[in-house]
């Protein structure tokens, strides 16, 4: 009789424990698929190292296969973003544009989307 006893409280407990998922959920990562990484970077000349305003970001969505504008570096050419995030993907594809053709374009694949700060070095194309 003992036995049943325990093995009733175990059940109502796992019962508790499953009530309790389901009403609070299991606590989301930005990391999962369908979540987004927040990243920042810094827009400079290659060059000079000075600051480029204006650098249009976009950002590839992977499962629809088009591009999306990420956002546009502000005067201190730094532009904070959210990335869409897609697991067991290698990395988001990204592209730099200047909308007035000073800079070449650039491509970028990031390899860990933790990393925070990243400066991208744009070419001058005149």
């Amino acid at each position: 009789m003992k036995w049943l006893r325990n093995l009733l409280k175990g059940a109502s407990l796992t019962g508790a424990l499953f009530a309790f998922q389901a009403c609070y959920g299991i606590r989301y990562s930005p990391f999962d698929d369908g979540g987004e990484a927040p990243m920042s970077f810094t827009v400079v000349s290659h060059r000079s190292g000075d600051p480029i305003a204006g650098i249009r970001i976009f950002g590839e969505a992977y499962k629809n296969g088009y591009s999306q504008e990420l956002g546009v570096s502000g005067d201190d050419g730094r532009c904070s973003v959210r990335i869409p995030y897609v697991k067991n993907q290698i990395g988001p594809h990204l592209h730099f544009e200047d909308p007035e053709g000073l800079y070449v374009p650039k491509d970028t694949t990031l390899a860990d989307l933790r990393q925070r700060d990243i400066v991208i070095k744009m070419d001058e194309g005149r």
